[in-house]
């Protein structure tokens, strides 16, 4: 084989990282895995599952990949059978190199006891990206307030959006963990259910956190809506006062400007009596505006 890898010398347990790999077919050959599940592993993403089929068990799971353009979930395809377990995943895997330090560090070598290290860690990942996120919504939780501008309401429509791809995950996650343990007499132990029982609990608190999160930002979202609209209120608010006080200040110069023999036309201080008399009207204006509490 190519690509493919037996990752600890005395587990028979074959890593795929492409699965496009011929190294794929040579392994479904060998331990006859269908072809179905073949396709599925290449063609991706797949929902979250669980499916037993002859003597072995097929696993679609959700693992967290970070990358710079921010976190998403990929498809970590199982295959369990009672002497063999084949992962299969694309590209170089980050998850990968801690699970092998976890099985090693706890000398594990039973085949279903490394599906549960599997799922553990996978869940444990996902428990940190919510405090993660956590921390994120306090910090748009301070901007909105402080700044509600267009980046701010940007943020939150991403972390919206991140919330629902993680629920997604998260939800199929839980009914594969649902699965694995009401299975009775299956390839994986009876005395392993409390530890897939915990990584259940575990999914149940993650999809509440998300209902909990989605619920902070929609808050978030409508102090940012209230916010914007105060604003808008407020510089309407300053156009209308402006537009108030130079009413008077239009009639009186509309008025001293028609060609008419009108008061003061032939004063020397003509144009002081008319500046004096817009003064005051501003100033009257003004002292209605304060009298009525309107600023």
């Amino acid at each position: 084989m190519n690509t493919a890898q037996q990752l600890l010398p005395d587990v028979a347990w074959f890593d795929v990282p492409d699965p496009n790999s011929p190294d794929l077919d040579e392994l479904a050959r060998r331990f006859h895995l269908h072809e179905l599940q073949i396709e599925d592993c290449r063609h991706r993403p797949q929902r979250a599952k669980v499916d037993e089929y002859g003597t072995y068990l097929f696993a679609v799971l959700k693992h967290l990949v970070r990358k710079n353009q921010g976190p998403r979930f990929d498809d970590f395809d199982v295959f369990l059978g009672p002497d063999f377990l084949i992962t299969v995943h694309q590209g170089d895997c980050a998850f990968l190199t801690k699970l092998c330090i976890r099985v090693q560090q706890t000398h594990v070598a039973r085949l279903d006891r490394i599906l549960y290290e599997i799922t553990d860690l996978i869940v444990d990942e996902y428990l940190a990206l919510l405090d993660d996120s956590s921390e994120d919504i306090s910090k748009v939780e301070s901007l909105v307030l402080e700044r509600p501008e267009p980046p701010v309401l940007r943020e939150i429509f991403q972390l919206k959006r991140r919330l629902i791809d993680f629920r997604r995950a998260a939800s199929g996650m839980r009914d594969v963990m649902n699965a694995i343990i009401r299975r009775e007499g299956g390839l994986t132990g009876d005395d392993l259910d409390p530890y897939f029982r915990d990584v259940y609990d575990h999914l149940v608190r993650a999809v509440d956190l998300v209902e909990t999160h989605r619920d902070l930002l929609t808050g978030s979202l409508d102090i940012y809506l209230s916010a914007v609209a105060n604003r808008t209120n407020e510089v309407m608010k300053v156009l209308t006062i402006y537009g108030t006080v130079a009413v008077p200040l239009v009639i009186i110069t509309g008025f001293f400007g028609m060609n008419l023999h009108l008061p003061w036309s032939n004063n020397p201080h003509g144009v002081w009596y008319a500046s004096a008399l817009m003064i005051l009207s501003i100033v009257g204006v003004l002292w209605y505006f304060k009298r009525k509490r309107w600023f």
